[in-house]
């Protein structure tokens, strides 16, 4: 026999190599565990309409817009009575969803403004939880979407309407494992208002008592109404690929970034810019067939997202997740929400400030009131513009003058009690019977402009108003 030979003594791992390896091993059961986790998360789908009216659509109330696949969500889900956006403008409105912060605290205040690069946005907080993140059409403000961060980016261009068609083309020919977070915004209802080709009749319209009644805007309202149908048909083409391809345990939101472009609507904090449709669906899951009265915002949203994705909620925040009351549990809903307006390049510079009350009170504080609000809509100089037909019609009727005056002209503060008064056309601010109110409420929103930091910013170059007579106040009409 050979000889036997001795073993040497293993050498002893150094204490790098051993803490490497534990570093991997932490890194492949996390991994492991990341996609186990995803397994099980939902797939969430949100629809974003661009500049809808709430109380255009047959789910809040209206018999000219009839929006059947609102209603179809609507019937499958849960409607909100009392949601709102925080900034009545495309980009802010936008930001303050994809960011969970007020525009002052974003950095994304005046219309075309992006939020700062420094702040984590909605779709770093999903790809952490294992999801693929992607956008189709008017999610952030047009192209300024592709620095959101989403993992596919499609379809950013102004009225770029193949967005809707693309993003069903995609969501059938999609391969991937891993749960989708999809946010599709179309751009209808935004102008420019297409013809009406359903064929409208502008005769049997109605027209907001807060608007000034001419064959003109009936015309226009008659466009707008078409636009309208445009953005239901694209949430029910979107609502059948979900369908189709995801099947029924997902999670579908649908809601608009703010009013419509009419006076007392977009660029205002009037509940007509506010205001906002919010349905959301999820089978088997929260109630179908249901109203809440529960007051929510779009900084909201956010976090009521990640929350349904199974992730902690983010601190730091100004939104609050609502998923408790989507889900029947005790949820404390505020009584009051807040919003700001500053401006959109040039146009409508008019920095203003709000707090909306859940049982309907609105205060207005405007920061600038020798500013004349001039919008795009008041530039308008086309012959067929509705516009000049309202000031056509205000050279000779009181009532259109007075509601061009207050359209423009608008005292520093503003109160309304929108239960009694819905179109908000008649000033309280200055009721000795409402006085307590109004310094409360400004109190309110002093303290709200402090905490958020709010540097009560000019954007753009203001129109000075130019010495008017008196008009006097419009009465709520029968």
């Amino acid at each position: 026999m050979g000889p036997h030979l001795k073993e040497e003594p293993a050498e002893p791992r150094s204490p790098v190599c051993l803490l490497t390896t534990m570093r991997y091993l932490t890194v492949l059961f996390l991994s492991l565990a990341s996609v186990l986790a995803a397994a099980d998360r939902p797939n969430i789908v949100v629809f974003l309409s661009d500049d809808h009216t709430v109380r255009d659509s047959s789910v809040y109330g209206s018999k000219d817009f009839p929006t059947p696949n609102m209603q179809r969500l609507a019937s499958a889900g849960t409607t909100f009575d009392n949601a709102y956006v925080v900034s009545p403008s495309c980009a802010p409105s936008r930001a303050a969803l994809l960011t969970g912060l007020f525009p002052q605290r974003n950095g994304a205040e005046a219309n075309h403004a992006a939020p700062r690069a420094d702040i984590k946005k909605l779709p770093a907080y999903f790809q952490e939880l294992g999801y693929q993140v992607v956008s189709f059409g008017k999610v952030g403000h047009y192209n300024q979407t592709r620095d959101y961060g989403f993992d596919n980016v499609r379809h950013t261009g102004y009225h770029e309407d193949v967005a809707i068609p693309e993003a069903v083309k995609w969501l059938d020919q999609r391969k991937s494992k891993k749960p989708l977070c999809l946010i599709v915004g179309t751009n209808w209802p935004h102008v420019p208002w297409p013809q009406n080709a359903d064929g409208i009749d502008p005769a049997k319209l109605d027209i907001p008592l807060h608007h000034v009644d001419t064959p003109v805007s009936r015309e226009w309202r008659a466009r707008y109404a078409t636009a309208v149908r445009n953005m239901d048909r694209d949430l029910g083409l979107v609502m059948d690929a979900v369908q189709r391809v995801l099947g029924p345990d997902t999670f579908i939101l649908h809601s608009s970034d703010h009013g419509a472009q009419w006076p007392f609507g977009k660029w205002t904090l009037y509940d007509d810019g506010l205001r906002t449709p919010l349905i959301v669906s999820w089978p088997g899951k929260i109630a179908a067939g249901k109203r809440t009265d529960a007051m929510v915002t779009w900084v909201d949203f956010l976090p009521t997202l990640v929350a349904v994705a199974g992730g902690d909620v983010p601190k730091g925040l100004d939104g609050k997740s609502f998923l408790p009351e989507l889900l029947g549990q005790p949820f404390e809903s505020p009584r009051h929400v807040f919003a700001t307006h500053s401006g959109d390049g040039n146009h409508n510079v008019y920095p203003s400030r709000s707090m909306r009350t859940r049982d309907g009170w609105k205060y207005i504080r405007n920061l600038h009131p020798e500013f004349l609000f001039a919008s795009h809509t008041t530039g308008v100089e086309r012959e067929n513009s509705y516009w000049q037909s309202w000031l056509k019609a205000a050279e000779t009727d009181p009532a259109a003058a007075s509601t061009v005056h207050r359209y423009q002209n608008r005292p520093a503060e503003e109160l309304y009690d929108t239960r009694a008064d819905p179109f908000e056309m008649k000033n309280l601010a200055g009721d000795p019977a409402q006085a307590e109110r109004l310094t409360a409420m400004h109190t309110a929103v002093d303290s709200w402009m402090k905490d958020t930091g709010d540097p009560q910013k000019t954007f753009g170059k203001p129109t000075l108003r130019t010495p008017q007579p008196p008009v006097a106040e419009d009465k709520p009409k029968d």
